[in-house]
């Protein structure tokens, strides 16, 4: 692969420590939910890491996707939820759920458009095989 561009981040303490972007930008504390034995859901995680930036990665394929296919849509979204749990072998695994609201289009239209964007994103290319990704849409 020839990189276009890298993102650096340090990260001391594991799920109880410190993330800092090398640019200074993401500096944030991260704690175990109270579901994996923390004290508090007051702070951010690296499954709802993963989940902001596989939303909007996959927000900007759609935007993408819609845009070559010059398709008239409103203001697309998409939540996504990144769940850790055991796997089969007893390890730890990760599942992804990705909600794409299309607006303005059928939901025919709104399947097939996140369907190529499932196919563009990156996150979706890195992730496919390796975990459980559930894509479904909505037209609000």
């Amino acid at each position: 692969m020839k990189a276009m561009y890298t993102a650096e981040a340090t990260a001391t303490g594991g799920r109880n420590g410190h993330v800092k972007s090398s640019n200074d930008v993401l500096d944030l504390e991260v704690r175990s939910p109270k579901a994996l034995g923390g004290t508090n859901d007051d702070y951010t995680n690296p499954e709802m890491l993963f989940a902001a930036g596989y939303a909007a990665c996959f927000d900007n394929a759609l935007n993408l996707v819609i845009k070559n296919g010059k398709v008239n849509t409103g203001e697309t979204s998409v939540n996504a939820k990144i769940s850790i749990g055991q796997i089969e072998t007893g390890r730890y695994g990760l599942a992804a759920e990705l909600v794409v609201n299309i607006p303005e289009v059928t939901l025919d239209v709104a399947q097939e458009l996140a369907e190529q964007a499932h196919q563009v994103c990156p996150y979706s290319n890195a992730t496919r095989g390796n975990i459980e990704v559930k894509l479904s849409v909505t037209n609000d």
